[in-house]
């Protein structure tokens, strides 16, 4: 496997969505993702989002599922993205993975691992180190 590294800015629209009546009492949140990747990554994602944060906002943590479908270096497919990230006060620690397995497409057999970054003004952009077989 060739590994590759992929950088450019996304844009992203969250929308808060209703708990399940288990889940609401415990000061979870639930965001819908609908996102537009662009760069070598040119691609849209919709997911879910589950989420906690302290009252202070300084620390958290969410888990989430998007699915991303669009070219990535000129293959067409889709794959999933997981995340498992956190926040303690204030330093994010970031974990976002290609679902091993869910490439398709050009895509197929697709791995890597991606990084959000957050720039000025709240501006979005990713860094995804990546690879496919052959």
């Amino acid at each position: 496997m060739t590994s590759h590294h992929s950088t450019g800015p996304f844009d992203v629209t969250l929308a808060p969505q209703p708990l399940s009546d288990v889940a609401a009492p415990a000061g979870l949140g639930r965001m819908s993702l609908d996102k537009r990747f662009h760069g070598e990554l040119q691609a849209t994602s919709q997911g879910e989002m589950l989420s906690w944060r302290d009252a202070a906002k300084t620390s958290g943590g969410y888990v989430a599922l998007e699915l991303v479908r669009g070219t990535l270096a000129g293959r067409e497919g889709s794959f999933v993205l997981q995340h498992s990230s956190t926040m303690a006060a204030g330093a994010p620690q970031q974990s976002i993975t290609v679902v091993p397995g869910s490439g398709t497409g050009a895509l197929a057999g697709l791995s890597g691992r991606m990084e959000v970054v957050i720039g000025e003004g709240g501006a979005h952009s990713y860094r995804f180190d990546w690879a496919l077989p052959g």
